[in-house]
């Protein structure tokens, strides 16, 4: 038995996923849409905003730097879903830990990069005259790539952690892609992963604290400049550049927050699931359409292309 646990140690079995073939094919098909909707619209959005100059301004350059994220952020998680659906329901040890570093790293690049556009959208308010000289293509590279950085750099310390623990117990992972929290109830040391638990619980919680907090000041100061304005009519205008972002900010930290701001607190298998789905699956789904449905200019973008399309193939 002892031979057998050591074996199953190289590789984990999603326990998260159902089992029934009907429900399995149907999960795929609603899965693959979302996917394929995720990556066409993103793409559309960089493809829009580069294709057209005046969407060459720094939060457009954000936005689609987020598109960008937003698709390998995906790619990280679903593509296995999708096979885990359909065929084996497992991951191999060295395959959970690439799953659970670029998941990692492309999501907490995107919350630093939400993090910068909240900055962005407080320099346009708050400071419009110094904005241009502030805001320079260059700088906005340099905050982009910055954000890169930090984010596939942050996540290396506890990956490398969790590979030199012992997995030699039950590999059923309770969830449909590799976390932190799940993987680490299966290490065989206990009092280790118990300490392990509680680091990576801080860390997440001082990245989303920080984060939180630096987006909820800029919006102080953008709200306060608003109120300032006289006409109904120019407080409009200055809080429609702001929605978009808000709304992702608001979207994505508050299914992010309910994951990993928990400490102690325990979950139901259905629950963990759908809060996994949440910001894995539903939170990027919506982005796409917030930044085009709520953008008046990249709507008109859009539309403007693909008039043009038509023209060409009739």
């Amino acid at each position: 038995m002892e031979k057998a646990n050591q074996t199953t140690a190289h590789e984990f079995i999603f326990s998260a996923f159902p089992y029934s073939w009907r429900d399995s094919v149907i999960c795929f098909v609603l899965l693959l849409f979302i996917y394929a909707f995720i990556v066409v619209g993103n793409m559309v959005i960089i493809t829009v905003v580069q294709l057209n100059i005046h969407l060459h301004t720094p939060m457009y350059f954000f936005i689609s730097a987020l598109s960008f994220l937003e698709i390998w952020y995906t790619t990280a998680t679903i593509p296995k879903m999708l096979s885990c659906l359909l065929c084996e329901k497992s991951i191999s040890l060295n395959g959970c830990l690439l799953q659970m570093y670029f998941f990692h790293s492309t999501g907490i690049s995107e919350v630093y990069l939400l993090t910068a556009m909240a900055f962005d959208r407080y320099l346009a308010i708050c400071s419009p005259l110094h904005y241009p000289t502030i805001m320079t293509p260059k700088l906005c590279a340099w905050l982009t790539l910055g954000c890169c950085v930090c984010g596939f750099v942050t996540p290396l310390p506890e990956i490398a952690w969790i590979s030199t623990l012992p997995f030699c117990g039950s590999n059923h992972l309770e969830d449909i892609f590799c976390d932190f929290l799940p993987v680490l109830r299966l290490a065989c040391t206990d009092t280790q992963a118990i300490l392990m638990i509680q680091v990576v619980d801080v860390v997440h919680a001082v990245e989303i604290i920080t984060a939180v907090m630096l987006i909820f000041m800029s919006y102080v100061g953008i709200v306060t400049v608003i109120l300032r304005i006289r006409s109904t009519e120019g407080r409009r205008k200055a809080f429609s550049t702001c929605v978009s972002h808000l709304t992702v900010f608001l979207l994505f930290f508050g299914s992010v927050a309910l994951m990993y701001l928990r400490f102690s607190a325990t979950y139901s298998l259905f629950w963990d699931t759908a809060i996994a789905l949440a910001f894995a699956v539903v939170s990027p789904f919506f982005n796409p359409i917030i930044y085009s449905l709520r953008n008046k200019e990249i709507k008109e973008a859009i539309k403007k292309h693909m008039s043009q399309v038509s023209i060409f193939f009739s």
